[in-house]
């Protein structure tokens, strides 16, 4: 096989829905009917195959490992798809911040220091 072949394009990405049902609810050590409810609340939405089959990606696994954690604690579902999201919105507002501080901290030292 190549190294610059399609498959290659796919094994560091994220967000690409490499695995079945059967295989994400074995690594996350749940059941399938876990993964269907936690899409049923709307945390993660798998991609389907050609066939109709549900695929996710490690993303979606490791979303729905931290909500599997809260419900292993004793989480309703429903309210552990809702803290996932929330936390989930929290980190990407911080990053988005957090880039909005660097772009400003470099505008301010660009321009120099200001009138004395």
């Amino acid at each position: 096989m190549a190294a610059d072949t399609p498959l290659n394009d796919h094994l560091d990405d994220d967000d690409y829905p490499a695995y079945t049902m059967g295989r994400a609810a074995e690594m996350l050590g749940t059941t399938p009917g876990f993964l269907r409810a936690i899409g049923e609340a709307r945390l993660i939405t798998p991609l389907r195959s050609e066939g109709g089959h549900r695929r996710y990606s490690r993303y979606q696994l490791r979303i729905a490992a931290r909500a599997r954690e809260l419900v292993d604690r004793g989480t309703p579902i429903e309210a552990a798809c809702r803290i996932v999201i929330l936390e989930d919105q929290l980190e990407e507002a911080q990053r988005i911040n957090a880039e909005y501080r660097r772009a400003a901290n470099g505008a301010s030292e660009a321009s120099g220091p200001g009138p004395n």
